[in-house]
């Protein structure tokens, strides 16, 4: 049986990735954060051990146990065994998790703005598969938050999707009930 990873930003979005055999699914004891590195100039999100969290996300096979596409995608990530925190309906199957560890990269000096055309697309990937509601607990979990960059124009962020106007308004709405400030 093919290996499957858990996704819980840019990867529940579809439009961002060519694995088809995808499931919802449910990453218990990890939380989202953006996290703010040395030689990056906006903010990576990432997923943390944290016992008392629960993040929602997708799963989706690697077909033929190909991990290099995905590897590459996510090359400033490791690969995790996580098939103890992941609940889905697939049956005893390898997951993995990519994440940062905190040691990996060093922490830069200053907090890194999370750029908005990569935050647009996590959650219009989990407005298209979940709700709003998965909207609101996608901001709820995850931490780190600091400025946003506003990149829309002209977006940064290479997998950037073009969102209708009710997943504008979704982002819009999310960060002004945070507090977020744009830059």
């Amino acid at each position: 049986m093919d290996p499957y990873f858990f996704g819980y930003g840019s990867l529940v979005n579809r439009a961002t990735h060519a694995y088809p055999d995808i499931r919802p699914a449910r990453a218990r004891g990890w939380r989202r954060v953006w996290r703010h590195i040395d030689g990056r100039d906006h903010a990576v999100l990432t997923a943390v051990p944290d016992a008392d969290s629960e993040i929602e996300g997708l799963v989706a096979a690697v077909p033929g146990a190909d991990w290099s596409a995905l590897d590459l995608r996510e090359a400033a990530y490791d690969r995790f065994d996580a098939a103890a925190h992941v609940v889905h309906d697939i049956g005893e199957v390898q997951m993995a998790i990519y994440w940062i560890p905190e040691l990996k990269h060093p922490v830069s000096e200053a907090p890194r703005p999370v750029l908005l055309s990569y935050l647009d697309v996590c959650v219009q990937g989990y407005l298209r598969e979940f709700d709003e509601a998965a909207v609101e607990r996608f901001f709820d979990t995850t931490d780190g938050w600091g400025a946003v960059r506003d990149d829309r124009a002209t977006p940064v962020y290479p997998r950037a999707q073009r969102l209708e106007p009710v997943e504008l308004e979704l982002v819009d709405q999310h960060l002004a009930r945070r507090g977020i400030r744009r830059v």
